[in-house]
């Protein structure tokens, strides 16, 4: 970015109004929560949204008795450090950071003291997140989205629908630290029904495009997209793409689907970010992130494009339409 420091563009990733907002804050003593997310504001406004929805379930609502200091990373992860620390800085009431393990852990690093409220896509005690599901003890709570440890589950949709299927190959993002966890378990998935898998990786952006590259180069029956906030912040690329390349394609959120991607197998993203928004307020009305109990998700969402499998020559087998949660026609 020629001609603009570092710190001018930490201070745009807050995207519109932040600092305004925050004077305000200040004067009138409000709470400020800051929100830091790897993403960017255009693909994460549903899920947002969510999370104000839950806030305002438990009496906050944005710019009335509460201020939200915004901190996209736009995919650019390296920046999540920084953006934590100024958060810290401005000694903001409460982070949170659903949905991106790498801010969750720029923000553990930066604070022991603000109170976190996170959303995990693995086991937040095996990550080292808490010390305890019940009781987590320090400065943090949250949410488990348990979408990290869906792959095996995935995948043996993905072999239903495409039977005798024998190559598979998972997209992932080998900065996002629970990548490898992911890996491993399709990795282990496969073996069981016999079936070789590929990984393929994406760091940034600029790497998804040539990862297809790849996957057209080599063809691959089936491909697995890994959560990933990387992925999510390029819904439609990633379904245009499998599309493009006739390649079936099975995903972790719903908005896949509803963009035009095969399968979707997952927890519902924009309510466990309705759940991170009530429990940020509970945190605000006083209760202690570690006595509060990480949640978890108690469903599933399976749905199926059947516009897309008809585009791309699929037929999916009756026993697959009688499981799935939604059928897009």
């Amino acid at each position: 970015m020629p001609g603009m420091r570092r710190r001018e563009f930490i201070g745009l990733c807050g995207g519109t109004a932040a600092w305004p907002l925050a004077a305000s804050a200040q004067q009138s003593t409000m709470p400020v929560i800051g929100f830091l997310h790897q993403g960017s504001p255009e693909a994460y406004a549903k899920f947002a949204a969510g999370f104000r929805k839950g806030l305002a379930e438990a009496g906050y609502v944005d710019g009335r008795n509460v201020v939200i200091e915004y901190r996209w990373a736009h995919g650019e992860s390296h920046l999540l450090q920084e953006l934590a620390a100024d958060l810290v800085s401005r000694r903001v009431t409460v982070i949170v950071t659903p949905g991106s393990a790498a801010a969750t852990l720029a923000a553990k690093a930066a604070t022991t003291a603000i109170p976190i409220v996170f959303m995990a896509g693995a086991d937040p005690v095996q990550t080292g997140l808490v010390s305890s599901l019940n009781r987590p003890g320090g400065n943090m709570t949250g949410v488990g989205s348990m979408n990290n440890g869906l792959g095996a589950k995935q995948l043996g949709l993905l072999h239903e629908l495409l039977h005798g299927a024998h190559q598979f190959a998972v997209l992932a993002n080998p900065s996002n630290p629970q990548s490898q966890s992911v890996i491993a378990e399709v990795q282990a998935a496969a073996s069981t029904v016999g079936a070789q898998l590929e990984i393929l990786t994406a760091t940034t952006n600029h790497d998804i495009n040539p990862a297809f590259a790849g996957i057209a180069q080599r063809r691959p029956d089936g491909l697995l997209i890994s959560p990933d906030p990387l992925f999510t912040n390029r819904l439609v690329q990633l379904a245009t793409l499998s599309a493009r390349h006739a390649m079936p394609t099975i995903y972790a959120l719903r908005e896949f689907a509803e963009v035009g991607g095969l399968m979707t197998y997952g927890s519902n993203f924009i309510d466990l970010f309705r759940q991170v928004g009530n429990y940020t307020g509970r945190v605000l009305n006083g209760e202690k992130p570690a006595e509060m109990p990480i949640l978890q998700p108690i469903k599933f969402e399976f749905v199926i494009n059947l516009q897309t499998a008809a585009a791309i020559g699929l037929d999916v087998p009756p026993s697959l339409l009688a499981r799935a949660d939604e059928v897009i026609e």
